[in-house]
């Protein structure tokens, strides 16, 4: 089974639950299913910043396992985690291969990937 994540909850979602539950799965190989993406809103953004140690593991993860990791424009605008306008703008200061975008582009760069679920957190 394939399943993307979206980490909308704002706290310490991505910081918790990526990175005491599914990161630690993802690297030892446990987690079960095939993660074919993240996609990260609000404050959950941070996680992807460059040197952040969970969002480096994380970027080693995402280009061994061919995973997708999104951040919302908009979110990545506002954090300083992207240049340019919202719905034409670059990743940066993130972890290497992180895209930025809204929800027609988190569609587009999974259609050739398709997951079974999507799960929120």
């Amino acid at each position: 089974m394939k399943v993307a994540y979206i980490f909308a909850t704002s706290g310490h979602t991505a910081s918790y639950k990526l990175g005491k539950m599914i990161l630690p799965q993802l690297e030892s190989g446990t987690h079960g299913v095939d993660v074919v993406g993240m996609f990260f809103f609000d404050d959950n953004t941070y996680i992807l910043r460059s040197g952040d140690p969970m969002g480096e593991r994380l970027a080693q993860v995402a280009a061994q396992q061919g995973m997708l990791l999104m951040l919302c424009d908009q979110c990545a605008l506002e954090r300083g985690l992207a240049a340019g306008e919202v719905g034409n703008c670059q990743p940066q200061g993130t972890v290497a291969g992180v895209q930025v975008g809204c929800f027609p582009d988190l569609y587009a760069a999974l259609a050739g990937n398709l997951p079974d679920q999507v799960i929120t957190l």
